[in-house]
């Protein structure tokens, strides 16, 4: 198996559709989000990914996926559209899927999948996946999964950034590098919250 290239020398920066939007998310959101990024400067400060998170794979948003994983053929616009006007304003795309049988929001995720998914994303131009560690998991260790998923990325032929979504309780800071990650995170969730 190929090394992981160094994806992330440096943490990388840009916009995630998660906590503002949550599953209210559309393709002419990720668009003028890419658009404002350039517009307002962020992308010449460094801001360059584009991240869809939860919820672009199903109602409300039928974003991307319409079917487990590929989308209409020949339909104008979905993943491969998104990820080429994401391109052309100099940005990256991310997505979002968990190592599990389904997302947090409850929707179709990777496990058992992932050699499929990891090709699909490939072909779609994505640049970076956010995997998260909702869902039904078998009985298969964490560190498994995402190694899995890692293998998978690896093999797609295309350099995707690993950004391992997990909360601590599978020690990430340990294992992390030998499931493949570029970076992972170690605690809960952030919320909006202000302290006088």
């Amino acid at each position: 198996m190929t090394a992981k290239p160094n994806l992330a020398p440096t943490p990388p920066m840009g916009w995630n559709s998660w906590n503002t939007f949550g599953c209210n998310i559309n393709e002419q959101l990720i668009r003028d989000t890419a658009d404002a990024m350039v517009s307002s400067g962020m992308a010449a400060a460094g801001y360059k990914y584009v991240n869809i998170d939860d919820c672009w794979m199903a109602p409300p948003a039928r974003l991307l996926r319409t079917a487990r994983p590929r989308t209409r053929a020949g339909s104008r616009t979905g993943s491969k559209a998104i990820a080429d006007y994401v391109h052309g304003k100099g940005l990256k795309l991310g997505i979002y899927s968990s190592a599990g049988s389904y997302t947090c929001a409850g929707l179709p995720a990777s496990l058992h999948h992932e050699t499929l998914d990891a090709q699909t994303w490939a072909s779609w131009g994505v640049d970076l996946l956010k995997y998260d560690n909702c869902g039904e998991q078998d009985g298969i260790p964490a560190q498994t999964r995402y190694k899995t998923m890692g293998d998978a990325l690896v093999a797609s032929g295309r350099n995707i950034l690993f950004s391992i979504c997990e909360w601590g309780s599978n020690q990430p800071l340990v294992v992390g590098s030998d499931a493949g990650g570029h970076m992972w995170r170690t605690t809960g969730d952030i919320a909006n919250s202000c302290r006088a």
